[in-house]
């Protein structure tokens, strides 16, 4: 059953506790068997690929297999349909209109004694893009991955996507060619990790790799950070719902439906301060769920993961949304503005009736890459300032290296690095 809590019980503080403490990965141990895997790669490149992609995936793959010919991408862009074509149009467009938006511009300018500073942004090299396949293709993580990158300026993009017995789907590698992407490896798992990060014969390295994946992907990102950098580790989706009495709890139950049926833990929430909405969410998930094609995975989600809270007043709904730190936040209200610069840690945020978070997901044009499991506190969702580097420009003329010399040589004898602080006088005629 899901949790249902009420802030005026006398046990809620240690309930609502649980709640947060509660763990919904995946709980079996993964990370040795991924250090075999990384080292593996490290040790045998694309034999090591080709080996476990065989036993894993059933797919035997040869050197010059491994990749997905232009003509293959190709083939697979032109058999989609013209309204799902129109509809990842659709897509990249906004996300890409968006994201120009988030690009930073150099900045360097002279002080008041003639210090020259500023800040350089460049776009990092080459990057890994992991996306998930399996039981589940997402062509919208293929968007929501490459576009920033291509925005940034990233000069090359390699993505990864495991082909199970072959199968690939092919609005996935529309979506990679929509998006510019030609440089598609058909493997997954933690030795398509492997190979972004060491590379093979047949894969250059990547600096960084970006992406969601399942427990033994999450590992190996987690493992070869340093070598390359990563974008976070994903968790389970979750979203949180705010909502008073002028919400619809009907779309409120399909909007915690929407996040139930990605099964793996995901987590549907309802913060509420009308008693009578809550109970009439929980009929409406009751008899939506019976309508929905994957109705066993969100029903099993929704009983072991969900939960319905009810609160006092919105500033409480407030209090424990900003302790929650949710992926998603919905502010199901007619004035959700009056909420939103009250809500520190989310994610992303849903505002009013008719943004229904499927929205983000695909079409609205912020990206659906987010913090999950409560990072939300100090982390921020995928965008283009993830594939950029800032780097610092200082420069001084004699005058003002006059000016600063004094106090840059005190510091450095204060520290015991003469050095440095010789390093400074010398151009001086200080000794």
């Amino acid at each position: 059953m899901p949790v249902r809590l009420d802030s005026q019980d006398k046990n809620f503080s240690a309930d609502f506790e649980t709640l947060l403490g509660s763990k919904r990965e995946a709980s079996e141990e993964v990370g040795a068997i991924v250090e075999g895997i990384l080292r593996d790669v490290r040790e045998r490149g694309d034999a090591a690929v080709m080996d476990l992609t065989a036993r894993l995936d059933a797919l035997t793959l040869t050197p010059e297999t491994l990749r997905f010919s232009a003509e293959e991408i190709d083939a697979a862009a032109a058999s989609i349909s013209p309204k799902v074509r129109a509809a990842l149009e659709t897509a990249h467009a906004r996300i890409k209109a968006h994201h120009e938006k988030q690009k930073p511009a150099d900045h360097v300018y002279q002080d008041h004694i003639g210090v020259t500073l500023g800040t350089l942004w460049t776009a990092v090299e080459a990057v890994g893009i992991y996306v998930p396949g399996g039981t589940a293709s997402y062509p919208s993580s293929v968007l929501m991955n490459a576009v920033p990158a291509k925005v940034a300026g990233v000069e090359r993009i390699a993505m990864v996507v495991p082909t199970p017995r072959g199968e690939a789907n092919p609005t996935v590698l529309a979506a990679a060619k929509i998006a510019g992407v030609t440089e598609i490896y058909r493997i997954g798992g933690a030795q398509a990790i492997a190979a972004l990060a060491y590379g093979t014969a047949s894969i250059a390295p990547v600096s960084k790799i970006v992406g969601p994946g399942n427990a033994f992907v999450a590992a190996a990102k987690r493992q070869v950070f340093g070598t390359v950098g990563i974008d976070m580790i994903a968790g389970p989706s979750e979203v949180l719902v705010i909502a008073d009495a002028s919400a619809n709890p009907a779309w409120v139950a399909a909007d915690l439906l929407a996040q139930a049926e990605h099964g793996g833990g995901a987590q549907s929430i309802l913060l509420t301060t009308h008693k009578a909405l809550a109970d009439a969410v929980e009929k409406e998930v009751l008899r939506q769920v019976a309508l929905l094609p994957r109705a066993q995975i969100a029903g099993e989600g929704w009983q072991e993961f969900g939960a319905v809270i009810t609160v006092r007043s919105l500033d409480e709904a407030v209090v424990l949304a900003n302790r929650i730190a949710s992926e998603h936040v919905e502010l199901a209200l007619d004035d959700p503005r009056a909420l939103l610069p009250k809500i520190r840690n989310a994610g992303a945020i849903f505002l009013g009736h008719h943004t229904p978070e499927a929205i983000g997901d695909y079409v609205g044009g912020s990206n659906h890459v987010l913090p999950t499991a409560r990072s939300a506190r100090y982390a921020s969702g995928l965008g283009v300032l993830d594939f950029m580097k800032r780097t610092s420009v200082l420069g001084c003329d004699p005058t003002s290296l006059g000016v600063l010399a004094d106090a840059a040589i005190t510091l450095a004898e204060t520290e015991g690095l003469d050095a440095h602080g010789r390093s400074v006088s010398i151009r001086l005629n200080r000794g």
